[in-house]
């Protein structure tokens, strides 16, 4: 207290003036308009500047929720896509409950482990039985078409990538009617080739390749990539194509599993017709 009370002593002079010097500037503040005025406009700025600050800071803060709101909602616009439907009659947001009339459902899932730089590459992804996730499912995110559930856990799947030499989908040229097969030769990230398209299919450099719609796994036209070129040989009537990938496999984030849910009754169906 001392200590204190010996402060305000040795520094009275200093403090006098400036308390005379704030009362000074407060009078010459409430005195005279332009004054006033300028001194508002600079406090407004500074206030400005501190709350646009503190808003910078909250929504970073909150850029998690937001990014999972964003992805539900991707999920639930899938949904009424790949199901032909109008958002009034489809997927209720909040929970993502299929109805019973859709033919696909949509779960979230996230990546937690991607591997690219083998023959044979598997995604990890947090979501497995207990979030319904079951082998045989698609697996994509905004950009398209990235592999297929190979084994579930309780909490936990396994994808083949698309970057798989064992990787098999079926695919066409959009607009067209004109399927093949999806291959990995296991070269280049970027790319995989499109096989067994009739030579007499008219293609471009650039076009599109969606999903075929024949598999019971992908519904049709999801996209893959676009035609980087084509060739023939002498003794092939089939097209091998290279297509260039939408997706960057090196960096995965959210994705979505595509749940077909018929295909329980539609290999029951085969399996009775393989029977007779």
């Amino acid at each position: 207290m001392q200590q204190i009370i010996n402060f305000f002593i040795k520094n009275s002079t200093k403090l006098l003036f400036l308390l005379l010097l704030f009362i000074s500037f407060a009078f010459i503040i409430r005195t005279h308009t332009f004054h006033k005025s300028s001194f508002i406009s600079s406090a407004n700025g500074v206030t400005g500047y501190v709350y646009e600050n503190i808003n910078d800071l909250k929504e970073y803060m909150h850029l998690k929720s937001e990014n999972d709101a964003l992805v539900l909602e991707n999920a639930y616009l899938k949904s009424i896509v790949y199901n032909n439907q109008t958002a009034s009659d489809s997927l209720e947001i909040q929970n993502l409950r299929p109805s019973d009339n859709d033919e696909y459902s949509i779960i979230v899932a996230k990546v937690i482990r991607n591997s690219f730089n083998t023959k044979e590459n598997y995604l990890t992804i947090k979501g497995g039985k207990n979030q319904h996730i079951e082998r045989d499912m698609g697996v994509i995110n905004s950009n398209g078409v990235l592999g297929i559930v190979e084994k579930s856990s309780n909490n936990y799947s396994t994808v083949q990538s698309i970057l798989n030499i064992k990787s098999n989908i079926n695919a066409k040229i959009k607009g067209t009617n004109h399927f093949g097969t999806l291959k990995w030769d296991g070269t280049n990230t970027g790319y995989v080739n499109l096989t067994d398209v009739p030579r007499l299919a008219e293609l471009h450099k650039g076009d599109t390749i969606v999903t075929g719609g024949i598999s019971k796994i992908f519904p049709e036209n999801i996209p893959i990539g676009i035609i980087e070129k084509a060739y023939t040989t002498e003794a092939s009537n089939y097209f091998t194509i290279s297509v260039r990938l939408f997706n960057d496999m090196t960096n995965l984030g959210y994705v979505y599993i595509i749940k077909n849910n018929n295909i329980e009754e539609i290999n029951e169906l085969e399996q009775e017709t393989k029977n007779e």
